[in-house]
């Protein structure tokens, strides 16, 4: 479980037995490093930073670059909300502070000379962050954010439905040389969807999981042979007790590559005659994935007695 998903914000008195006296002036009293002298400002590892006070996700080495002026730059957050601005006046000059969402640590300012469209530079202190290198951002529950990763490591994604997403989740997280997954709702019209949406059947999702895979170790063909045997593929808009056509069997490609080798794999798996009944599953090009309210990932993890009907059958292709 992600740290920042649990957090409360410690007393004055707790904050300054836990940060060093760097952290806590930059954080809470809205003090400012010295440039070229801290710990992030030249860092070119790749990873997320988070708000040393609240474990909160803020910026991602991605969008990090070299501004010149000795501190940390980034061209915009990870995620717009997680950022609070309110305008400052204290040196007598106007000034837009930046703030974490969850903690309301101070963090820095944000400036119009950034590169790219928004020409945004959010200048952060050092003392207001904790790096986290992608090895590490599993093990220290920010999984979800390897996603972000994917184009630069050379990773994949799998996007695919196949009846309610806990147990399908559950099952694909375990295989080899996958690095993470995630559910949400996919295949539908509406934008920012949400459970209490998607239940209605009336959107056009299916409730989906992600599978973020090293190519390296796995391939695509065999995630989508494991997806035929974790569930039936021969039910229309059905999956076990879950009707509707959310639960509906979709395999969601991402490029025609992709589009080429589900295919493939679905004759394949149709004619070995190991379901008896025609094979309904959609192929389909992928849109936009909305990820899932945070109770329903690691849904089985966090409630293993917790509703599934999935299982891996005992069939080859």
């Amino acid at each position: 479980m992600s740290q920042e998903s649990i957090f409360k914000k410690p007393s004055t008195l707790e904050l300054k037995k836990i940060l060093t006296l760097d952290q806590f002036t930059c954080t809470q009293e809205e003090g400012t490093e010295a440039p070229f002298k801290n710990a992030y400002w030249n860092n070119h590892e790749d990873g997320i930073y988070v708000d040393v006070v609240g474990n909160q996700a803020l910026f991602s080495s991605l969008d990090k670059f070299d501004s010149g002026t000795g501190w940390p730059s980034f061209s915009r957050p990870i995620d717009e909300h997680d950022i609070k601005v309110r305008p400052d006046k204290n040196l007598g000059l106007e000034r837009t502070e930046i703030r974490s969402s969850q903690a309301d640590s101070h963090l820095g300012h944000v400036f119009d000379d950034g590169p790219g469209p928004s020409r945004k530079r959010f200048c952060v202190n050092s003392a207001a962050l904790k790096f986290i290198p992608t090895k590490k951002m599993k093990e220290e529950g920010y999984g979800k954010y390897l996603f972000l990763f994917a184009l630069k490591e050379k990773w994949q994604i799998a996007t695919l439905a196949g009846g309610c997403f806990w147990g399908l989740e559950d099952l694909l997280r375990k295989i080899p040389g996958v690095l993470e997954v995630q559910v949400g709702y996919t295949g539908g019209t509406q934008l920012n969807a949400h459970y209490e949406d998607v239940k209605r059947g009336n959107t056009g999702h299916a409730e989906s999981i992600q599978i973020l895979f090293d190519p390296n170790r796995i391939k695509y063909e065999e995630i989508l042979l494991q997806f035929f045997k974790m569930h039936d593929p021969t039910t229309k808009n059905s999956q076990g007790n879950d009707v509707g056509s959310q639960y509906r069997s979709a395999i969601f490609y991402m490029n025609e590559e992709q589009k080429i080798i589900a295919e493939k794999i679905k004759k394949r798996v149709s004619e070995s005659g190991k379901w008896k009944k025609p094979i309904v599953t959609e192929i389909i090009p992928m849109k936009d994935f909305w990820r899932a309210e945070e109770y329903h990932q690691d849904y089985l993890q966090k409630h293993p007695e917790g509703y599934t009907c999935h299982f891996v059958r005992k069939i080859d292709f």
